[in-house]
């Protein structure tokens, strides 16, 4: 049996940035992973959505998608070159608490990633149905779309096909798009769809696939945590549906072992798992870090793309927080105009002055968005929220104008 530091299962975003920054500081890692490097995000998620988002037809899509993601592929390999890591490319499958394929060590991390989650609706198994993987690697653009469920998934591929040429109908069980958003938000985004020629049918299951119309059905309705049986036979303790059950350091109720990104379930996004995996590392390492996993920035890459970081106003409201919302539009901004991008929507939550609990101050409590960069603008507000930056200390800030980053300034001087 081969000793080392540090063995990963899954090379995915969690898994490879764990081992390279293991290996940095030091230690000898092992990380297995039976497919292929870079997990879901890198080679059928976020990054060939991203390529399909900034294709103008279909054709376009697919062939820069097979360049970016063997670029990018290529970038992982590189990063597992490390002298320090050895890339066993088999499934990790524990044969003991410690012990991983031929290989021991005191600490286990656990990156098996997500899959699709498959509703058990009648005709699933209908040759037209296809999770996000399957719609990627279809060599024919559909005339007609189908997508079952409007969160992230469901949405930028409605954005994407629409914009193809594709007649494209979301069919959705809630009453409103994208969950996680603020429904104004939200709604908005969607009316702006609706009159692009995206056909929406809210508040509607589906019962049968026979009854959809359309040449493919997207099966968009979520993802769920990768567990394993093997898992178990070591005595983690995990759920099908919630994942692999961690406290504040993704441990899990084995010691030594710990288990990061989507298969815990807490925060299914790829930078999530980056920076799960350092603090995983950290504190195997016994070293102390400031990560604030409760200020969690999100993107949704419809065009235009949609933001998010903290508490929708709905959540506000039902957790009794005494807040103000302050709002800008794209409408009303230089560089947005100068663009030709005028569909935007910023909301700002900040906390109201008497319950500011520092002499009535004010502090940033949320932001969300939809329009142009959006992303980006969230990011600075992720970063002021890190650093509880107060409200009246954004509007000193300077921004560059004209840039789209004033859109926040204008939102905070209201």
């Amino acid at each position: 049996m081969n000793k080392t530091d540090l063995i990963i299962i899954g090379a995915g975003p969690g898994g490879y940035r764990a081992a390279e920054y293991a290996a940095k500081q030091g230690l000898k890692v092992v990380i297995f992973e039976g497919s292929e490097v870079g997990g879901t995000c890198l080679n059928v998620g976020c990054i060939p959505t991203k390529t399909y988002v900034h294709s103008t037809t279909f054709e376009e899509a697919r062939e820069r998608m097979a360049a970016v993601v063997s670029q990018l592929r290529q970038g992982v390999e590189g990063i597992l070159s490390h002298p320090n890591i050895t890339l066993v490319r088999e499934k990790g499958v524990f044969t003991d608490a410690h012990t991983v394929g031929d290989y021991t060590a005191d600490n286990i991390i656990i990156a098996t990633g997500s899959e699709t989650k498959w509703l058990p609706i009648k005709g699933k198994d209908d040759p037209r149905v296809v999770d996000s993987t399957g719609l990627l690697s279809l060599e024919n653009q559909p005339k007609r779309l189908a997508i079952i469920g409007a969160g992230v998934i469901g949405m930028e591929f409605a954005s994407v096909f629409n914009q193809f040429g594709s007649e494209v109908t979301v069919i959705e069980f809630l009453k409103e798009c994208l969950p996680a958003l603020d429904s104004d938000i939200a709604k908005r985004l969607r009316k702006y769809l609706e009159k692009r020629g995206v056909t929406f049918k809210m508040k509607t299951a589906v019962e049968n696939i026979a009854d959809i119309d359309a040449d493919v059905v997207l099966m968009a309705t979520g993802r769920k945590p990768r567990v394993q049986t093997d898992f178990a036979n070591v005595g983690i303790e995990y759920d099908e549906r919630k994942g692999v059950t961690v406290d504040e350091n993704f441990k899990t109720t084995v010691n030594g072992i710990y288990a990061i990104g989507d298969v815990n379930g807490k925060q299914m996004l790829a930078h999530a798992a980056e920076m799960q995996a350092i603090h995983a590392v950290n504190h195997i390492l016994g070293k102390k870090d400031n990560i604030r996993f409760d200020v969690m920035p999100a993107a949704i890459f419809t065009t235009p793309e949609a933001a998010c970081v903290g508490p929708t106003e709905d959540q506000l409201k039902e957790q009794g927080i005494a807040y103000e919302c302050k709002k800008a539009f794209w409408r009303a901004n230089g560089k947005a105009l100068a663009m030709g991008e005028t569909e935007g929507m910023l909301k700002l939550f900040v906390s109201s002055p008497s319950q500011g609990g520092d002499g009535g101050v004010s502090f940033i409590l949320g932001c969300h968005a939809y329009g142009a960069h959006s992303a980006d603008i969230i990011q600075e507000v992720s970063v002021l929220m890190c650093k509880n930056t107060t409200i009246k200390e954004l509007r000193d800030m300077v921004h560059i104008h004209p840039t789209l980053g004033e859109i926040l300034l204008a939102a905070a001087e209201q």
